[in-house]
């Protein structure tokens, strides 16, 4: 099994997206979504992403996310910042993703309860079975009322090797740090792993912690 993907998410500055991916990370996650901490603006997304695109082939792609937004918000800011994914973590319907993706690759979140029995795993296979069938990327994320993600809290991770065991694929989010991602990747197997406040210290992106999870999820045996 290859190593997953990195996502290092809620990146604000434009030195944090450089070490990121300088470090090898797969994806650089800009939050859009109003009120939330790590908000970034369009035009410092743009500063970002252009700067993105211009390093090495290899460069990780930009990721925009979007909560519950009206699509049109959605579809002027994947326009004015030149994102290439929009990973959509409200209630989005089928349909609404399908209108994203005219513009971006869509990456669907999906939120797994604290506590899924038999019928709410079922639950959760019917709904990534349909964004799947929908052309979306899925990832599974810590579910928090109220929060979009970005909690820095985890799920139980045998749900998502449950999911995993009959070969449904997806991104993992949610609590991860340097510290515990071994032992995500080895019960999980995902084919991303999704970090913010998990290499972050006092609230701002930590570069030694970049480094570390990146190159832990690279090298996870």
């Amino acid at each position: 099994m290859p190593p997953p993907l990195v996502k290092i998410c809620g990146i604000r500055r434009l030195d944090d997206a450089v070490v990121a991916a300088d470090a090898g990370a797969d994806f650089v996650g800009l939050v859009f979504v109003p009120g939330r901490r790590r908000f970034v603006d369009a035009a410092m997304a743009r500063v970002i992403t252009d700067r993105l695109s211009r390093s090495t082939p290899t460069a990780p792609r930009t990721v925009g996310l979007f909560g519950d937004q009206p699509l049109e918000e959605v579809r002027g800011i994947i326009n004015a910042t030149g994102v290439d994914v929009a990973q959509l973590c409200g209630d989005e319907s089928i349909e609404y993703c399908r209108a994203v993706q005219e513009l971006a690759s869509v990456i669907k979140v999906i939120h797994v309860p604290d506590h899924a029995d038999y019928d709410a795993v079922a639950v959760l296979r019917q709904q990534l079975d349909a964004y799947y069938s929908a052309g979306c990327y899925v990832t599974l994320d810590s579910h928090v009322v109220g929060w979009h993600g970005g909690t820095g809290e985890t799920f139980d991770w045998s749900i998502a090797g449950e999911l995993a065991s009959d070969g449904r694929s997806f991104m993992i989010a949610g609590g991860l740090t340097p510290d515990n991602l071994g032992e995500a990747i080895a019960e999980v197997g995902p084919w991303g792993v999704d970090v913010s406040s998990g290499v972050e210290t006092d609230g701002e992106k930590d570069a030694d912690k970049i480094r570390k999870f990146v190159a832990i999820a690279k090298n996870p045996s």
